[in-house]
């Protein structure tokens, strides 16, 4: 069963979020077609290897070729449009980077898996509350359901009441011009039987009275409901799902999706709606028949009022960002967009009505009513390039709700007369600018104005600024709510390092499957808020020493310094961080103290805190526990790793001083692990013995091949003696006479042993 397969049983609101990972960039008809082949490919591989990835790029055109084919004799003209437009823009988009193209591929197949997870977690935490459920408790959404319903319940009651009353009326109005007809025959009632009629239709007129004030109660009491449970829509369940949205922005656990939302708000709009006609009707019923006072004259005005402003108010906080804004070139870091780089924003109206689709026509602004502009000094300005309006409607969107998704803007820098200066209060990165969106609903009768806003977005103009305008996404997204509070920055508050400490680790989890651990998170704080601190989770960080101030002595700040290993990781370490076999975040004191007590030879991997850019290295024991020995290498950057994969330096590390057989010191991963077992199934496979080279055939290339290793030197009084060394396993000897040749060995034997 595939992948992909597994992800169509789920319930929408998973659904939902794999609807989410597909755009333009790679589109979800390729994920259907191809899904047996996408999954069976290592993407991984290819996203770290840009021969591999070309490979996979024409094999992956290939297969569209072939679906072509099968759609063709299908005679699917349709479908054959749609694959030809595919296989056209995947090399348009990926012909000159297809590690690009492995790179979304690995990550979306990525996230179908965490999507599968949290479904499966999902579904055995329903099972664990069913067996544990108290009785008479309800979750929050099974109450705002019960409120829908009640509403809904409502207008139908109020609609069959309506209808009583017309009969009412009009049975009424018959008696009524059927008695007066009748008294001005020749031959008319008699008086005794007139009176009688005239108590009869005072009679009916007291029950129209009565069934007259009964539906206007019963409509303000529909309308109390509606607005309370309206109220709790958009007051709590849409303001938690924005704060969630926020939370997701920057790594956090996965949006829920606005299908329930939706739903909710679409039968309170559909509810309202009726209750409109059902106040014309009244209207109508009253200009057939009044009188003082008149229950339906006295208070249809103030009824109309209201459900007008109810009405209004649910559809302009329907009117939602539902993807903020993005560049499909960097999926996991939203809300930071370049000048000259396309970004896609998507939006959505939860209120899902038929006469509306394709009558929303939505108009996108920059930095609409921003008072930074004139306010804060040097304050940058931007135009938006490309279609900057959209219809919405609900057949674009492959889950059908009404939504208009913009997926080519671009932003291009206003250039003022005279070069910029550097003397505002902002740097650019801290510069906070915003997209709103709007539109206009008319119906008879009604016209509303719609409005909504981004979150707060960072515009850089070259991509070394990234993570620093990233760091204030995240530092925005951690500490406030106010999409609108542009100048956050002029005075940023400070972080507590409980809250801190989870963003980071989100950071991690984001884009590996592994976050922070407590003693990973411990070391970071200490680091923020000083070695005295122990990371207390209510230690305050300001946001200069996160992200602007040297950290202790060196010359980079606490956050380029994690976004450099961050960066390693993505390229070079994913599979030893997802495994755990990377200790990663540790103090040369507390390595030092783990090492002490274990067999010579153990070691731990750890990231240097002296590169900016990201830098990992290994430390290990040697000598008995009374007098411990630690060594450790000089720490791989991205350059070595780019050359040698790290199992593969770990695998063939070797230590040697003058006169001494070289040695691998590197024996039990910490705690004691064997180094094979940890890392045997990444080592590189071994190449077939080639055949005895012949230099002069015409095949040989007249070289000998090499293999790079890394090898430390040291003084010779570190290493073991001589006897202590020999005598070697047959194994042993083996890889040293392979890594150092017979007659080295030889001359190394005579030295050692001379008198």
């Amino acid at each position: 069963m595939t992948q992909w397969y597994q992800l169509q049983q789920l319930d929408s609101k998973f659904l939902e979020q794999v609807h989410q990972l597909y755009d333009d960039s790679f589109p979800m008809e390729i994920r259907q077609y191809l899904a047996q082949w996408l999954e069976n490919q290592d993407w991984e591989h290819a996203a770290n290897n840009v021969s591999f990835a070309t490979v996979l790029f024409h094999d992956l055109l290939s297969q569209l070729d072939d679906q072509f084919s099968r759609f063709l004799i299908e005679n699917n003209f349709l479908l054959q449009h749609n694959i030809r437009k595919s296989k056209r823009n995947l090399q348009d988009n990926f012909q000159e980077d297809p590690i690009h193209m492995a790179m979304i591929i690995y990550n979306c197949l990525k996230e179908e898996r965490k999507i599968l997870n949290s479904a499966q977690l999902s579904s055995q935490m329903e099972v664990g509350s069913v067996q544990n459920t108290v009785i008479g408790m309800l979750d929050k959404q099974k109450e705002l359901d019960a409120k829908v319903k009640a509403v809904k319940n409502s207008v139908v009651d109020v609609e069959q009441d309506i209808k009583t009353l017309e009969d009412m009326q009009d049975e009424y109005d018959f008696k009524c011009k059927t008695l007066q007809s009748r008294e001005h025959e020749s031959n008319g009632v008699s008086q005794e039987e007139f009176k009688k009629e005239q108590m009869n239709l005072k009679k009916m007129f007291l029950s129209l009275d009565i069934k007259r004030k009964e539906v206007v109660n019963k409509i303000v009491q529909l309308l109390n409901t509606t607005e309370h449970t309206q109220s709790a829509l958009i007051n709590e369940e849409l303001v938690e799902w924005k704060h969630r949205q926020q939370t997701a922005c920057i790594g956090g656990p996965p949006n829920a999706c606005l299908d329930q939302l939706q739903n909710w708000f679409t039968v309170v709009a559909e509810s309202l709606q009726q209750v409109r006609q059902q106040l014309k009707k009244l209207e109508e019923l009253e200009q057939k028949f009044t009188y003082d006072p008149d229950p339906i004259t006295k208070n249809k005005q103030v009824l109309q009022d209201r459900t007008y402003s109810l009405f209004k108010q649910l559809i302009q906080s329907s009117f939602v960002v539902e993807r903020q804004p993005c560049m499909p070139t960097h999926p996991q870091r939203p809300l930071v967009l370049k000048t000259g780089v396309q970004f896609t924003v998507k939006l959505r109206l939860l209120v899902k009505l038929q006469e509306l689709n394709y009558n929303l026509k939505v108009k996108v602004l920059f930095d609409k009513d921003v008072s930074e502009k004139n306010s804060v000094k040097g304050f940058r300005k931007f135009n938006i390039l490309g279609t900057n309006t959209k219809v919405m409607n609900m057949e674009e969107s492959t889950n059908g709700s009404l939504a208009a998704e913009f997926r080519h803007l671009q932003l291009k820098e206003q250039k003022n007369a005279g070069s910029r200066t550097n003397e505002g209060p902002l740097i650019v990165t801290e510069e906070l600018h915003s997209l709103s969106f709007e539109t206009q609903l008319c119906q008879p009768g009604l016209v509303v104005d719609l409005e909504t806003t981004s979150l707060p977005i960072v515009v850089i103009s070259n991509v070394s600024q990234l993570p620093s305008g990233w760091a204030s996404i995240l530092w925005f997204n951690m500490l406030s709510t106010d999409p609108k509070n542009l100048s956050f920055f002029l005075n940023p508050p400070y972080a507590k390092w409980s809250k801190l400490s989870e963003v980071l680790s989100w950071q991690f989890s984001s884009v590996t499957k592994r976050g922070l651990n407590a003693d990973q998170l411990s070391m970071l704080g200490e680091k923020l808020l000083g070695p005295t601190s122990g990371g207390s989770h209510d230690g305050l960080i300001p946001w200069t020493r996160f992200c602007k101030e040297n950290i202790n002595d060196k010359n980079f700040p606490f956050w380029l310094w994690i976004e450099g290993i961050l960066e390693l990781i993505k390229k070079h370490l994913l599979c030893l961080w997802n495994d755990g076999c990377i200790m990663g975040f540790i103090s040369k004191e507390k390595e030092r103290a783990l090492l002490k007590d274990q067999s010579p030879g153990t070691f731990l991997l750890r990231f240097s805190e002296s590169s900016r850019e990201g830098a990992i290295t290994f430390t290990w024991v040697e000598g008995s526990q009374n007098e411990p020995q630690f060594h450790s290498v000089e720490p791989y950057t991205k350059k070595e790793l780019s050359a040698v994969t790290f199992p593969d330096i770990i695998r063939n590390y070797k230590v040697m001083a003058a006169e001494n057989i070289p040695e691998n010191p590197l024996r039990f991963l910490y705690p004691n692990i064997p180094k094979d077992n940890a890392f045997g199934k990444y080592y590189s496979r071994p190449k077939e013995a080639p055949e005895p080279m012949d230099l002069d055939g015409p095949k040989g290339n007249g070289y000998i091949k090499t293999e790079l290793i890394s090898v430390s030197e040291v003084h010779p009084s570190r290493l073991q003696s001589p006897e202590n060394l020999l005598p070697m396993s047959p194994e042993e000897f083996d890889e040293v006479s392979r890594m150092v040749g017979s007659a080295e060995i030889d001359t190394v034997m005579c030295s050692a042993y001379s008198t």
